[in-house]
C-alpha cells in the first residue's frame, strides 16, 4: 500500500463523516427550530449547503456534477418508493384518470407554457424549452412531506390528487428533460411520432413492469423466514433498485415502475410492516436532507445575481400562471369545483426533482446549461416559499382542510415475521359516537374482535367489561378482516 495512502487514510475519511455528519445534523436541528414558522425544511437544508460550500464560511470546494446526479437518482427512487408504499390502492382507483393526465399533458402543458415566458424574458427557445421540461413536474417528496407535515387534514379527493399525481409525474419530466438536452448537444430535431411513440411506451412498460416487480415482491417477502427482522427492509430496499434499474435498461420508464412497484407491495401482506415503512421514512427523509445539501454545495452565489431578475420572473409565471392554468384544464371536465382546482394549482411544489433534472444538461454540456442550472435555484427557492409555506393557509382558506380528531399520542405496533390474519386498528372516542359511555361488556363485539387497549390523557387502561369509553379516549381494537365493517359503524373511521 502507498505511503500516501497510510498517511492520508483513515483521517481523510474521518474529515469527509465528520463535516457530512455536522451539515446533517445542523439541518435537522434548524428544521425542528423553524418548523412553526412554515419554511419549507428543503429550503434550509440548501442554505446550510450554501454556506458550507466554495464561496461559503467553510469553502467546501464540490463541482463532481456526475456524483451528484448519481446521488440525486438514488434519492428520488428511495422518495418515489416510499411515497408508493404509503399510497392506498384506493386512493388510486378514486382519482387514477384525472391524476394521470395532470401528470402527462398537465407536465407538458406547464413546460410549454415556462417555456413561452422564458423566451419573453429573453432566453432563447431551446434553453427556454429545456427549463420549461425541468421543472414541469411536482416534486414526489416535496408534496408527500408537506402534507404530511402541515397539520391538516385534506378531504380525500384532493389529498389523493396531489400525491398520486406527484409520484406519477416525474417520468415525464425526465423524458422531455433527455429528449430535449439531445436537441440541445446533437442538434437533431425530434421526430413528433416517434417521440410520442416513446412516451407511450416508456409510461405503459414502466407501469407494468412496476406491478411485475410489485407483485413478485409480494410472494418473495410471504416465502422468506428471516430471523433478523432488520433484513426486511434490506430486501425491500433492494427492491427498490431493481424496481429502477431493470425498467432503465429496458429503456423504460424506471421512475414510475419504481412507485407503482412501491404501491403494489404496499397494499400487500407484509411481515414486519411497521419497521419496513419507518426505515424507508427515514431514508426517504436522508434522502430529502442530502439532496438539498448537495444542491447547495453546487451552487456559486456569485453566478445568481446576473438571473436573479429571470429567475424571479419564470418562478412567479410558474406558480400564478402556468401549473394553476393547466390544472384548471385538465380537472374541470372532471367535476372539479373551483375552490379544489384552486388549491391543487396552487399545491405543485418544486424540489429535488428539479435539481437532478438541472444536473443533467450540465453533464452534457448542452449550451446554457449551466444558466439554466442557476435559473433553477430561484424558482426552488421561490416555489419554496409561495406555495411550500402557504400549504396549510390555502387549504383553510379554501376550504379544503376537514375537521379530524387529534392524531393519537401513543402508537401500539405489532411486529411479526409473517402476516397475521388480523389487524390492530385506533380509533378516537367522539362524543356523537353511540359507543361513547357504555361499557364494553354491552358493546356488540363480533367473536373475533375486542378492545384491546385504552389510552385516556396519559393513562393506559386495561379493557374489562365495565370499562366505560369516554370522550377523548383512543380505543385499540384486535379484529379480524370480515369484521372491519361492523367494527367501522360501531367507531367510525380508524385513525392512523
Amino acid at each position: 500500500m502507498p505511503y500516501s495512502l497510510l498517511v492520508t487514510e483513515p483521517l481523510a475519511s474521518a474529515l469527509l463523516f465528520t463535516t457530512f455528519a455536522a451539515l446533517v445534523l445542523t439541518s435537522v436541528v434548524f428544521s425542528r427550530l423553524l418548523e412553526r414558522t412554515g419554511i419549507p425544511v428543503g429550503l434550509i437544508f440548501l442554505v446550510i449547503g450554501m454556506i458550507a460550500g466554495s464561496e461559503g464560511v467553510f469553502g467546501i470546494e464540490f463541482d463532481d456534477y456526475a456524483f451528484a446526479f448519481r446521488i440525486g437518482t438514488a434519492a428520488l427512487v428511495l422518495i418515489l418508493f416510499d411515497g408508493g408504499l404509503n399510497t392506498p390502492i384506493a386512493s388510486v382507483r378514486r382519482v387514477w384518470a384525472p391524476a394521470g393526465i395532470l401528470a402527462t399533458v398537465g407536465v407538458v402543458g406547464v413546460a410549454g407554457i415556462t417555456a413561452v415566458g422564458a423566451h419573453l424574458l429573453g432566453m432563447d427557445w431551446k434553453p427556454a424549452m429545456l427549463l420549461g421540461a425541468i421543472v414541469s413536474s411536482t416534486d414526489a417528496a416535496a408534496v408527500f412531506l408537506a402534507l404530511r407535515n402541515s397539520g391538516i387534514s385534506l378531504k380525500r379527493r384532493v389529498g389523493s390528487t396531489l400525491e398520486i399525481e406527484s409520484g406519477l409525474n416525474d417520468p415525464m419530466a425526465v423524458l422531455l428533460t433527455i429528449t430535449l438536452t439531445s436537441v440541445m448537444t446533437i442538434g437533431e430535431s425530434p421526430h413528433i411520432g416517434r417521440l410520442v411513440f416513446t412516451v407511450v411506451w416508456q409510461l405503459a412498460s414502466g407501469a407494468v413492469l412496476g406491478w411485475v416487480i410489485g407483485i413478485g415482491a409480494r410472494r418473495l417477502m410471504r416465502q422468506l423466514r428471516l430471523r433478523s427482522l432488520g433484513l426486511y427492509p434490506v430486501v425491500t430496499l433492494g427492491v427498490a433498485l431493481i424496481a429502477f434499474g431493470i425498467p432503465t435498461w429496458l429503456d423504460s420508464s424506471g421512475f414510475l415502475a419504481v412507485y407503482i412497484a412501491g404501491v403494489v407491495l404496499g397494499n400487500g401482506a407484509l411481515p414486519y410492516r411497521v419497521g419496513v415503512v419507518r426505515t424507508h421514512d427515514a431514508m426517504a427523509w436522508l434522502s430529502q436532507i442530502v439532496m438539498f445539501l448537495v444542491f447547495g454545495l453546487l451552487v456559486f452565489p456569485g453566478q445568481l445575481p446576473g438571473v436573479a431578475a429571470m429567475g424571479l420572473a419564470i418562478a412567479l409565471i410558474l406558480v400564478f400562471l402556468a401549473r394553476p392554468l393547466m390544472t384548471a384544464v385538465i380537472l374541470a371536465p372532471f367535476g372539479y369545483s373551483a375552490r379544489e382546482i384552486g388549491y391543487i394549482g396552487w399545491v405543485g411544489l418544486r424540489g429535488a426533482v428539479p435539481i437532478v433534472l438541472a444536473i443533467y444538461p450540465v453533464l452534457f454540456g448542452a449550451p446554457g446549461a449551466q444558466t439554466i442550472f442557476n435559473v433553477v435555484f430561484f424558482i426552488v427557492v421561490v416555489n419554496a416559499f409561495l406555495p411550500g409555506a402557504a400549504v396549510a393557509r390555502a387549504a383553510t382558506a379554501l376550504g379544503m382542510d376537514v375537521d379530524e380528531p387529534p392524531r393519537p399520542h401513543a402508537v401500539v405496533e405489532i411486529e411479526s415475521m409473517e402476516p397475521l390474519r388480523g389487524e390492530m386498528l385506533t380509533f378516537y372516542v367522539d362524543e356523537a359516537l353511540a359507543v361513547t359511555g357504555v361499557p364494553l361488556a354491552e358493546l356488540p363485539f363480533p367473536d373475533g374482535a375486542s378492545a384491546s387497549l385504552i389510552i385516556r390523557g396519559q393513562d393506559m387502561i386495561p379493557p374489562r367489561g365495565t370499562t366505560t369509553l369516554e370522550h377523548g379516549d383512543y380505543v385499540y381494537v384486535v379484529a379480524r378482516p370480515q369484521d372491519r365493517e361492523l367494527i367501522f359503524l360501531m367507531f367510525g373511521r380508524p385513525e392512523e
